[in-house]
């Protein structure tokens, strides 16, 4: 009977052990999944990100029509003889109860 219960301890004891030298590593690559799962999802938003600046830069570089329209709207060019108005927008008023 003392046998038994030594073996029972030895493999309790065998076992906590290895519990303990895999856990950390097992914690570890999980966190690694974890990153790369964010990473990658990440590179694929950049990816379209990518692809839409691209879209865009062939737009300024070959079409005149959307070239003056970023000029006017993010640079804020005028046409020669064209007199540019700027719209300030009113604030609503506040009343104090």
């Amino acid at each position: 009977m003392l046998s038994l219960l030594k073996k029972a301890f030895l493999i309790l004891g065998l076992g906590l052990f290895l519990l303990l030298m895999f856990l950390p590593g097992f914690s570890k690559v999980q966190e690694l999944r974890d990153k790369n799962r964010d990473l990658e999802g990440r590179l694929k938003d950049l990816s379209v990100e990518n692809s839409l600046l691209e879209e865009e830069l062939k737009r300024l570089e070959h079409d005149p029509v959307y070239q003056e329209q970023v000029a006017r709207e993010r640079m804020g060019v005028v046409r020669k003889g064209e007199i540019p108005v700027k719209v300030i927008p009113v604030e609503k008023e506040r009343y104090l109860w």
